[in-house]
């Protein structure tokens, strides 16, 4: 068994008392976590890592997008093959980059037609989100099939509910040509509350194409994105909620190919998601109930036209996936049972339809590869959770899950876990351990290829789900110095997963079909220090240490580096005034070698690895105006040309400035 190496590490990050700010256009969602047991719990209570990004966050920081927004995330890794619109995937906690489950307003927003079902983090603007949490672990025993490395939950800006008419925005431009503007509006009227939202972001943007390949032009990939976002809501009494939202994005983009620049090469992503819920209180307040009826539709389109490196190569690739459903959820608050108190059961059922419609088509100089799929699947649900508080101190908790997917082999999921508090010694400690599920995307199960008319590969509609078994222990700890009783605080957190019937692609005799045949080890630790110095400044480092094997060969699996440090930190240098820079280390991690070749039978040979690299990111705010600010926006100000995924660098410097307002 290898040994994770630990050691404390100092930090750099963070926030001081909050100044008179902008004056915020949705009433602030409380400092609980509902991601991590679908009951609103105190952070602290939560038995589980997690971290939430704010709105004060997002501004303060100068985040994007999702992918920005999550780089300085404790056993996040986040791989990027360029800007804005690239391919971005994410690895939590050593998992794949399809064992994360994204949610929006709690609905599943994975590509029901991705290969491998996962989120592209590399797509959603931020301009309509309110808070992102991000709880790390097993939890497919509240969320269901990807959930094995852990859930990110983005929750949308909220209604001010003292304010009739309360409009927001901003507006910046900078380098590569970059503008990005967004207006929006909040308010209460009576029984009813609404939100409407519209922003927009276009840039130059910067070759992703490593400067390495002698191919290298460089041409440019440019981002054109927009996104609008609509709630309705209606409160008839107290207790009882009923609340509609849409929300809408679509992004247009250039893309590359590796080992040469392609300036024919585009793409467009778009998405549609809707829910309708009602949620009422009965029996005095003891039972919540609530039914939700979402849908959403993804679909992305891939276009390359022959360009001067490339006169024969044509694609045009299509993907569409819809999931549509219908949740039913409650929580009954349960009552004090001599030194068990705060009781809290919950349950519900779901029942969820997915569909994908994608057609690739490649022809070229060496023959014409297609690639099609038309499925469906039902998946239906029931849950059930149990929270007790013991003796003011110990919160202890349960879940159980059985999923079933039309074809595939039913999955019972569960999980344990256990928060204390120790006041006498400042700290929290907690403890949990549970089993998580993927379920086959409908591409591994039904897709098929073929090339010149001759079939070459097809789905396995036989395959089974992935499995894990994971566990974690943390604890937080307040330390006083210099008359600050929480002058620093550090956390630590050892976690380990096993994972099985791991989903590959195989070769034989006839073609390529998927198969259950790995499995995956996988440990490691997140270590955190934050330090309180003076009041004007505060400073965060996070450590995640990650040792994640081929059970089978014993080798690193790709893109998962054994080292990530962020350093972050929150200075106020003068009144209404925030700086707020980060530092972002990532160490090496290893690739899948390859190997291309170029039209005149050139070979390019690809490292094995990709390379350790450093970024330096800093935003600072000027409140001029009580219900205005000014701000400035740095990137990569080492113009680092690191590559965090084989082939593919880091965008350029850039710098934007701008407004924001709240009225």
């Amino acid at each position: 068994m290898r040994r994770v190496t630990l050691a404390l590490s100092g930090a750099l990050a963070g926030g001081i008392a909050a100044l008179p700010g902008l004056a915020h256009a949705q009433a602030p969602i409380p400092d609980t976590i509902i991601t991590g047991t679908r009951i609103p719990t105190p952070q602290e209570r939560v038995p589980a890592a997690a971290t939430v990004i704010t709105r004060q966050d997002i501004e303060e920081r100068g985040y994007q997008t999702l992918a920005e927004a999550l780089t300085a995330v404790p056993g996040l890794r986040i791989a990027p093959q360029g800007g804005p619109g690239q391919l971005t995937s994410a690895f939590l906690r050593g998992t794949g980059s399809g064992n994360v489950l994204v949610l929006i307003d709690g609905v599943p927003a994975n590509d029901v037609g991705a290969p491998t079902g996962g989120f592209d983090f590399g797509q959603d603007l931020l301009f309509d989100v309110e808070r992102i949490e991000v709880v790390r672990g097993p939890l497919s025993s509240l969320y269901g099939s990807s959930a094995i490395g852990g859930v990110v939950n983005l929750i949308t800006r909220r209604a001010a509910p003292d304010k009739a008419f309360a409009p927001y925005g901003e507006l910046a431009g900078g380098t590569q040509n970059t503008l990005r503007g967004g207006l929006g509006a909040t308010g209460t009227v009576g029984a009813f509350d609404y939100l409407m939202s519209g922003f927009s972001q276009s840039t130059r943007g910067f070759n992703a194409l490593a400067p390495r390949f002698e191919t290298n032009i460089p041409e440019r990939d440019g981002f054109r994105g927009a996104t609008g976002t609509a709630r309705l809501g209606w409160t008839p009494i107290e207790g009882t909620r009923f609340e509609g939202l849409l929300r809408w994005r679509e992004n247009r983009f250039g893309l590359d190919n590796v080992p040469q620049d392609d300036p024919n090469y585009s793409g467009r992503d778009r998405r549609w998601a809707g829910q309708l819920r009602g949620e009422t209180k009965l029996l005095d307040g003891v039972w919540t109930t609530g039914m939700r009826v979402f849908s959403t539709e993804q679909s992305r389109r891939y276009t390359n036209l022959p360009d001067q490196f490339d006169a024969f190569t044509r694609e045009d690739s299509r993907f569409r996936g819809t999931r549509t459903g219908v949740d039913w959820g409650n929580t009954v608050r349960l009552p004090s049972a001599g030194p068990f108190t705060d009781g809290a059961f919950g349950f519900g059922v779901t029942h969820t339809l997915e569909e994908a419609r994608t057609t690739q088509s490649f022809p070229s100089d060496f023959g014409d590869f297609t690639s099609n799929l038309r499925a469906q699947q039902h998946t239906t649900s029931g849950w059930a959770s149990l929270q007790y508080r013991l003796l003011e101190r110990l919160d202890l908790s349960g879940g159980l899950r059985q999923d079933n997917v039309t074809g595939v082999e039913g999955a019972t999921t569960w999980k344990l876990g256990a928060a204390l508090a120790l006041p006498e010694v400042a700290s929290r400690l907690r403890l949990s351990a549970g089993t998580a599920f993927r379920a086959p995307s409908l591409f591994e199960r039904y897709g098929i290829g073929a090339f010149d008319g001759f079939q070459v590969s097809t789905g396995n509609p036989d395959l089974k789900p992935e499995r894990s078994f994971g566990w974690e222990i943390g604890s937080d700890t307040d330390l006083p110095a210099f008359g600050n009783r929480r002058f620093a605080t550090a956390s630590w957190t050892f976690f380990r997963s096993h994972v099985r019937d791991q989903i590959v692609n195989v070769f034989g005799p006839t073609g390529s079909t998927y198969a259950n045949i790995n499995r995956a080890d996988i440990h490691g630790a997140e270590l955190g220090m934050t330090l309180r110095p003076a009041s004007w400044f505060e400073t965060t480092a996070a450590w995640t240490i990650t040792e994640a094997f081929d059970a089978e060969t014993d080798r690193r699996l790709p893109r998962r580096p054994e080292t990530v440090v962020s350093l972050t930190a929150r200075l106020v240098p003068l009144p209404k005034v925030v700086v707020a820079p980060t530092v972002l280390l990532t160490g090496r991690s290893p690739e899948a070698a390859f190997a291309s070749y170029a039209n005149d039978g050139t070979a390019y040979a690809y490292a094995r690895s990709n390379p350790a690299g450093a970024v330096v990111n800093v935003t600072a705010s000027w409140q001029a105006f009580d219900q205005a600010a000014l701000f400035l926006e740095a990137r990569n100000l080492g113009n680092s040309r690191w590559e965090p995924v084989n082939g593919f660098v880091t965008p350029g410097r850039s710098v934007l400035v701008g407004t924001r307002f709240a009225l």
